[in-house]
């Protein structure tokens, strides 16, 4: 029951970072069908900047480098990585993919490959290719959880994901800005033809999803420590079969494909399976592909070809 019990809890953890990534996947898929391959590398460029963010606030509050885990600079290091991430998805929304918004979906895609092999080959030229540990911004404690000992880490993630993730949720279906952002994913056109400032709704939705996938960034380095370039690659894969089970396009349905990765994962690498824990996602797409093609949450929609 214990063993049961951490894994469960471990996959939570993971899970909730691959569900904050596969947030920014499904709403740019379901506002513009594309899928931003460059995403995952977004959630890198995060965890670097939460690595930088945390020795530049240091040396401002402590006049050193050195790092002194506390909420005041993990609260700023999360800000300040949140801030550089959606800078960095608007810039991508501009420069890269508004000038292809009328071209084929194809180009868009296309698109989408070279700026993620650009920010993960950018990202080896400007961090450097060797793997940086990510700083301890709170102090770890083991906590007693029905038996089960487990990281306070462990719990932060989870929480401060939950957090961000009803954020997301309140703006998609409670506020001005969220019902603008369904009316453009139900009908492009159409929204446009009701005065809704399409391009503006397409760009903070990349600023959104690129916040998130900062959170996830730091969350992750706080977790596992290591972070290097390349590390968006298959995280990034794992966060887009997560959001094609829930149903891409599908808000709760990315967070429900996270968990289930995260806690099938999770299971898996403590059981005889253990090497093929990284193939365990991509049997699962395949699945999901073969029998609900939708995800769990999505609805089957006919297209004109």
């Amino acid at each position: 029951m214990d063993s049961f019990l951490q894994n469960l809890i471990n996959g939570i953890g993971i899970g909730s970072i691959y569900a904050l990534i596969a947030l920014g996947y499904t709403m740019v898929y379901g506002i513009l069908k594309l899928i931003n391959f460059a995403h995952s590398d977004v959630f890198m460029v995060g965890a670097f900047m939460g690595y930088y963010g945390a020795r530049i606030f240091s040396k401002l509050m402590h006049g050193s480098e050195v790092v002194e885990p506390g909420w005041p600079l993990f609260t700023l290091v999360l800000l300040f990585s949140v801030a550089c991430c959606g800078l960095l998805g608007y810039l991508n929304e501009r420069i890269a993919y508004r000038p292809l918004r009328n071209a084929p979906r194809i180009a868009s895609l296309i698109t989408a490959i070279g700026l993620s092999f650009l920010l993960e080959y950018g990202g080896q030229m400007v961090f450097g290719p060797d793997p940086k540990f990510f700083p301890q911004l709170l102090e770890k404690h083991q906590l007693q959880f029905l038996g089960t000992s487990i990281t306070s880490h462990t719990v932060i993630v989870l929480v401060v994901a939950l957090i961000f993730m009803g954020i997301l949720q309140y703006i998609v279906y409670g506020t001005k800005f969220g019902r603008a952002m369904r009316a453009v994913s139900h009908n492009f056109e159409t929204a446009a033809l009701m005065g809704i400032p399409t391009d503006r709704v397409i760009s903070i939705t990349f600023v959104i999803g690129s916040m998130l996938a900062a959170v996830g960034g730091v969350l992750y380095g706080l977790s596992y420590s290591k972070i290097e370039p390349l590390m968006g690659i298959m995280l990034g894969l794992k966060a887009f079969v997560a959001a094609v089970l829930g149903g891409i396009g599908n808000v709760p349905g990315a967070v429900i494909g996270g968990l289930v990765i995260g806690i099938v994962e999770s299971f898996a690498g403590a059981s005889p399976l253990s090497t093929y824990k990284d193939a365990i996602a991509f049997v699962i797409l395949i699945l999901i592909l073969l029998f609900r093609p939708s995800g769990i949450f999505g609805k089957y929609q006919a297209e004109k070809v």
